[in-house]
């Protein structure tokens, strides 16, 4: 293990002493993931912290003292409210509703991730003025009630209304409107009848989301599995139903033209492999600790 990896792992290294902990802020790399995962900081490595720089980073730890990130809510530089916005709870009471109003949009794109978070902040967020903050709220609240998913359906930005058909279920008189709006047709498909007139779409996108439909018919999967798009073919060999032999022939006509197309592919399918996962490394006595500080000038 290289020297920056090593002094990174005993920086999480539980029951590390604090005078350890302390020599180890002066490695930058090191000094990151203390700020960010250890849970036993002291009031006095925070402020060090704090003094060398890494305020962004530290902001983000969950187990710091409600009191220290709600103070963090409060710093000029907008990166570190995101970073407590994403998982402060509303300690003290309000904090929640003040970076909801928080004038930088990225802090309240954050907030909107929060778990923390009441249904009414929700749904205040979910009609902010950003659409990336909308955006958050998308991800963050599949389960919103109807008249938010309705907002957000029916939305002026594209990128609004089309990554909320993504999310939820339209209702159905919508849903003929998303199926004519190019933007929203692919991911409204999911929602829709298959007909053989989407699985001719002209949009590859279309025809792969149809290629996709749990309730695709037996006569379109097999018209698909010749489709032009190698996309839409994979997605047909990516069926569970789909006959061993069809899926040979399908898999047979896949030539990616890019390592990345061809991970796309296998992905898709679910016959990638990922490699082992690195071992834990070892914990280190106290004397093993010092040496490795002293190896590294620290």
């Amino acid at each position: 293990m290289e020297l920056d990896a090593e002094l990174r792992a005993l920086a999480v290294q539980e029951d590390l002493s604090a005078v350890l902990v302390r020599r180890l802020l002066h490695h930058r790399g090191a000094r990151r993931s203390v700020a960010l995962l250890r849970r036993d900081l002291t009031d006095e490595l925070i402020a060090e912290i704090v003094d060398l720089g890494s305020v962004r980073t530290l902001a983000a730890n969950s187990s710091l003292p409600s009191r220290i990130r709600a103070r963090f809510a409060e710093y000029p530089d907008p990166a570190v409210r995101c970073a407590v916005a994403a998982s402060v709870p509303d300690e003290p009471r309000g904090l929640l509703a003040r970076l909801a109003a928080d004038p930088d949009p990225s802090v309240r794109s954050f907030l909107a991730m929060n778990e923390h978070l009441s249904t009414e902040l929700l749904a205040l967020l979910a009609a902010d003025s950003e659409p990336s903050v909308r955006s958050s709220v998308i991800q963050r609240w599949p389960d919103s009630p109807d008249d938010i998913r309705r907002m957000l359906l029916t939305d002026a930005d594209p990128s609004i209304h089309s990554g909320s058909v993504r999310a939820f279920a339209p209702p159905a008189d919508l849903l003929p409107g998303l199926l004519e709006d190019p933007v929203t047709r692919a991911a409204a498909v999911a929602h829709a009848v298959p007909t053989p007139g989407l699985a001719a779409d002209p949009d590859s996108d279309v025809r792969e989301a149809i290629a996709a439909h749990p309730d695709l018919p037996p006569g379109l999967r097999d018209l698909l599995a010749g489709d032009r798009d190698i996309f839409v073919r994979n997605t047909i060999a990516a069926r569970p139903e789909t006959p061993r032999a069809l899926r040979e022939h399908v898999v047979a006509t896949l030539e990616p033209s890019s390592s990345v197309a061809e991970w796309r592919l296998l992905f898709s399918r679910g016959t990638h492999t990922c490699p082992p996962a690195a071992p834990a490394p070892p914990k280190l006595s106290r004397q093993q600790a010092e040496s490795l500080l002293a190896h590294a000038g620290l």
